[in-house]
């Protein structure tokens, strides 16, 4: 399977973003998805994740209620819309695919996949 991330770009803080993982080589329903992010000197931080099954979503507490995850299985994408976006969500936004048990959904080591990172400026 391979991923494809886009979307991302300079936005002012308040602004809003769409990022899109673009997916090819299987169906969406056959992984979980999640969106990471790192800055540089950091660990991979989890960001939001939707299961194979039944499409519940997860979210880190830090984008709760501005951020939300999506997929669309027609076009087989999974997307991230970012709002009202904080100088602190500068990062690079890497979406990836696994079969995490429930207790490691936010875990980077659950997903085998990876996009190559797409980035995310907030300015202030």
């Amino acid at each position: 399977v391979q991923l494809q991330a886009s979307g991302g770009g300079l936005v002012q803080a308040g602004g809003s973003l769409r990022l899109a993982c673009a997916v090819s080589g299987r169906d969406l329903r056959a992984y979980d998805w999640a969106w990471f992010r790192q800055v540089p000197g950091k660990e991979r931080e989890f960001v939001a994740a939707i299961r194979r099954s039944g499409g519940r979503t997860y979210y880190a507490d830090s984008v709760k209620g501005r951020f939300i995850i999506s997929r669309d299985h027609a076009e087989n994408t999974v997307y991230l819309q970012m709002n009202s976006l904080k100088p602190e969500d500068t990062a690079v936004y890497y979406c990836g695919a696994g079969t995490p048990i429930l207790s490691s959904i936010t875990q980077q080591t659950s997903y085998g996949y990876w996009g190559q990172g797409t980035q995310v400026t907030v300015s202030s």
